[in-house]
């Protein structure tokens, strides 16, 4: 499935994401920013489809930030342990398509899982399994609460 992405106000970005974001830190270095990226997925089940949300979210330190979105949807019904796999799977297929491209212009990366650190809620049943994922593929883990990019961006717009 190839992803469209867009901007939060919508402007479709029309180019291949490796270029967007190269073009992105381009521009941003030569502004002067120094910046972190975090990508996190979130999804919303709406009767029998699972609307999806991932977002890249560049942040210029100490000088705010901006997303790159993409939505979708899958017709399947799924645990919620099967959907919390599906999101980090997402989010890692990102960074790993990102990865190099952030080394070398010595861009940190994180990825988020909307996953809930406390056994109390549900999606901790994937808490285990999504930080043995991230964490070996090489990427910087985050759950909630500190994964704003999956728990609040991506929310915002799934």
């Amino acid at each position: 499935m190839e992803m469209k992405w867009r901007r939060l106000s919508g402007d479709a970005i029309d180019l291949p994401i490796l270029d967007a974001v190269e073009k992105t830190l381009i521009r941003e270095s030569e502004a002067g920013h120094k910046l972190k990226v975090c990508i996190g997925t979130d999804s919303q089940v709406r009767g029998k489809i699972v609307e999806f949300a991932t977002v890249i979210v560049f942040l210029r330190e100490k000088k705010g930030g901006f997303m790159f979105i993409s939505n979708y949807k899958r017709e399947k019904t799924m645990s919620i342990k099967e959907r919390m796999i599906l999101e980090v799977s997402q989010s890692v297929q990102i960074a790993y398509k990102l990865c190099d491209l952030l080394d070398l212009y010595d861009v940190e990366l994180e990825v988020h899982a909307d996953i809930n650190t406390d056994p109390a809620f549900q999606s901790n049943v994937a808490l285990r399994e999504a930080m043995g994922y991230i964490l070996g593929m090489g990427f910087v883990f985050k759950a909630k609460p500190h994964a704003f990019a999956s728990s609040s961006c991506a929310d915002k717009v799934c």
